[in-house]
């Protein structure tokens, strides 16, 4: 024999089945978890300020070594753009073109900036530059080029703005952004030397500025300031650029490098003896 249920056993069934319905059928907007490589910054970074932090870099006395190093096209009549300490001092500086094959270049150096301009008859398709692109703590940015003189590239964030103090001859101070190293070349160790003059990507494959410098116990790499790079440059810049055909991410940089490179549109610059 079965007893019949209370009344306020029924009543809390039937409610609990209606709140249970109205759960079900509510919509759900939830937003989709964030991939690993999406670029979200941080606060603006602001301008140049006389509070920056200072790094100091001792330049050798005497006559300056040429170094190898690394440039990138900014218009396909031959304009290039390099690192100033790559090039200064040697009497003939060239574009790497295959392994038997390099281009003599014309140098112009930029007077109060890293950067200088090397000029060839005739050139690849330029690399598009960000003009006047806010930038924030934290987005990411790729360098190709050919630290140690190979093929490699190099990821990194944004930390913020230093000024670069070069002590010793020529002694001068720059705007800089640092950047804190965030990944690299597989089986690349060690110094980045032959970076110098890379291009600094944005996701979009536009050049940011040059890569100057490096402080390996830090970890961070620096590259000129968009103003004071476009100060430098900005009459030499082509128009023709073209955005890269994707997004430049953590998954792919190496690939994009590896494409800039046969494209000569990133190129090694070397010194000639003459």
């Amino acid at each position: 024999m079965r007893l019949p249920l209370p009344d306020w056993v029924i009543y809390a069934a039937v409610v609990g089945v209606l709140v249970v319905a109205s759960l079900n059928r509510g919509e759900r907007a939830d937003a989709p978890q964030l991939a690993e490589d999406d670029d979200i910054g941080g606060e603006l970074l602001g301008p140049v300020t006389p509070f920056d932090p200072t790094v100091v870099v001792d330049a050798p006395e005497g006559d300056v070594q040429p170094q190898m190093g690394t440039a990138f096209s900014v218009a396909s009549d031959g304009r290039w753009i390099t690192a100033r300490h790559v090039v200064e001092g040697c009497r003939q500086p060239a574009l790497v073109i295959d392994k038997n094959r390099a281009l003599a270049a014309d140098v112009r150096l930029a007077a109060r900036a890293d950067v200088a301009l090397l000029l060839t008859d005739g050139g690849p398709p330029p690399l598009p530059v960000a003009k006047d692109e806010a930038l924030y703590k934290g987005q990411r940015a790729y360098h190709p080029g050919y630290p140690q003189g190979k093929p490699g590239a190099v990821a990194s964030r944004l930390i913020g703005r230093e000024t670069l103090r070069l002590k010793g001859r020529g002694s001068y101070e720059e705007p800089v952004l640092a950047w804190a190293e965030s990944g690299r070349t597989k089986g690349l160790q060690g110094t980045l030397s032959g970076l110098s003059g890379a291009p600094v990507l944005d996701r979009q494959g536009r050049v940011l500025g040059v890569t100057i410098a490096e402080a390996p116990r830090r970890g961070r790499i620096y590259t000129t300031a968009p103003d004071s790079f476009i100060a430098a440059v900005g009459t030499e810049l082509g128009n023709e650029g073209e955005i890269l055909g994707q997004a430049v991410t953590t998954r792919n940089y190496g690939a994009v490098s590896d494409q800039l490179r046969r494209e000569l549109r990133v190129a090694q610059v070397v010194c000639l003896a003459v």
